[in-house]
């Protein structure tokens, strides 16, 4: 699974449901449909963002007599990133919950940072210096790790949900 978006989606029976609050002709029901699947998707946004946020980031060890010193940037990588998690709920064509990173949020230099962390490793410039280059590694697959540990959960309240408003349809 690549970095950018996960979708939450009963594909047949949430567009059925679609057409049915659409035929029904309550926006009342829509509406409330959609936010409850917004709030089956907000715990998988929240710890996407807190995921990003406590990513550890280790570098190679200084060879010696090499120089540090801190970023020449003030701009926080993992906060940066963090904000840019959204999530979007559909109930008309292509319904269902959907958490992505949008890019374009994101610095123009940083629009491939979030797909770099998922690999695992982060290979950059130091200081800008494009004949010196480093590499800093990270966990792999963060990404798809944490989508994988929410999964059941929002398939089992997203089915909850479509019976629910099923229910209150007939």
């Amino acid at each position: 699974m690549a970095v950018g978006s996960v979708q939450i989606t009963g594909t047949g029976q949430l567009i059925t449901l679609s057409r049915q609050l659409r035929a029904a002709g309550g926006p009342p029901l829509r509406r409330n449909f959609q936010r409850r699947i917004r709030r089956a998707a907000e715990p998988l946004h929240r710890d996407m963002q807190q995921t990003i946020r406590n990513l550890p980031i280790t570098s190679q060890a200084r060879k010696a007599g090499s120089r540090g010193g801190s970023s020449p940037t003030t701009r926080p990588l993992r906060e940066t990133i963090a904000a840019a998690v959204r999530i979007s709920v559909r109930t008309s064509s292509n319904p269902g919950a959907r958490v992505w990173i949008d890019r374009s949020a994101l610095p123009s230099d940083l629009r491939g940072m979030p797909s770099a962390l998922n690999e695992g490793r982060i290979r950059h410039p130091v200081f800008g210096n494009r004949r010196r280059w480093v590499q800093q590694n990270t966990t792999p697959l963060w990404w798809d790790k944490t989508v994988r540990t929410h999964t059941p959960r929002m398939q089992a309240e997203v089915a909850r949900v479509l019976g629910d408003v099923r229910r209150s349809l007939t």
